[in-house]
């Protein structure tokens, strides 16, 4: 249901994407894409966090700044410091920000509860230390976990620790690496390990944990899922950028913007691993752009 994307003419000239390493392969097979229907255009891409982007966009070095957190108020208000208005906000993808176990492990769900335990030194949902496979799978007794995380540059660090987590603390035994690739590589190689990062990593060595609430509401980070709420860890992907309310868009930014929440754009959504906008959302976003 979401338009074709329609190119138009005079296209060309240098697009700089600086942020979330979640969004790197997303952001890269964009530009590719874009890049065959406007060959004068080049586009640079880095995804170092989400943290990177606000300073990008306040600078001017980057006019995209891929987020898969929202911005907070504090990186807002700076922007609007120095530009007089908010950076304007849009969706891009969804996500099932996904807690990955080795392909082996035979788990089968996991609370809300149990994974702030697995990864949480301060314990906000009300339970307790699980450093033991035993403490959620019998079969497992006396194997300890290993556990991988993302730096706290990071989006998904950020949001797993204020949604995952209730805003506790990371335990100190949290293996951090600067990438999502680099956790999902860490729990496929170790059979007793867990991780977490976006669910367009996932890779065949590993799978994704069914997730919940409650031990009798345990849900599969799926499509589905993500749209009607029953998984906890559904998020959203952004881009921002700078917009002046009531004036133009240039040329550029414009089209690239259009074509990733176009049919083709969200189609490699898809491809990447990730959930593609509903085409109601998809076209809320073509709309703000004229505003």
């Amino acid at each position: 249901a979401i338009p074709a994307y329609q190119t138009v003419n005079g296209v060309s000239g240098n697009l700089n994407s600086i942020g979330s390493d979640t969004l790197n392969n997303l952001m890269t097979y964009w530009a590719e894409s874009f890049h065959a229907s406007y060959p004068n255009v080049i586009i640079q891409i880095e995804g170092k966090g989400s943290t990177t982007a606000p300073p990008a966009l306040i600078e001017g070095t980057a006019q995209l700044g891929p987020m898969s957190r929202q911005m907070k108020p504090t990186e807002m208000d700076a922007f609007e410091k120095k530009y007089g208005y908010k950076p304007t906000e849009i969706k891009v993808a969804i996500d099932a920000l996904a807690v990955f176990v080795h392909k082996d492990n035979p788990i089968t769900g996991m609370t809300m509860q149990q994974v702030d335990g697995v990864f949480s030194s301060t314990f906000k949902r009300g339970g307790k230390s699980v450093s033991d496979w035993g403490d959620v799978l019998p079969a497992w007794k006396g194997k300890a976990i290993s556990i991988f995380g993302r730096n706290s540059a990071s989006g998904t660090y950020g949001f797993f620790r204020e949604i995952g987590l209730n805003k506790g603390d990371f335990k100190p035994t949290v293996k951090e690496q600067p990438g999502s690739s680099g956790v999902v590589q860490g729990v496929a190689t170790d059979l007793y390990s867990v991780g977490y990062s976006g669910i367009g990593y996932l890779t065949s060595g590993v799978r994704a944990v069914p997730l919940g609430e409650k031990a009798d509401a345990i849900y599969e980070a799926s499509y589905e899922n993500c749209l009607n709420g029953k998984y906890p860890l559904a998020r959203f992907l952004y881009v921002y950028i700078n917009k002046k309310p009531g004036a133009a868009l240039d040329t550029l930014t414009l089209e690239f913007v259009k074509f990733i929440v176009s049919k083709a754009g969200q189609e490699i959504v898809v491809k990447d691993g990730y959930f593609p906008l509903p085409a109601t959302l998809a076209a809320e976003v073509v709309e703000s752009l004229a505003k």
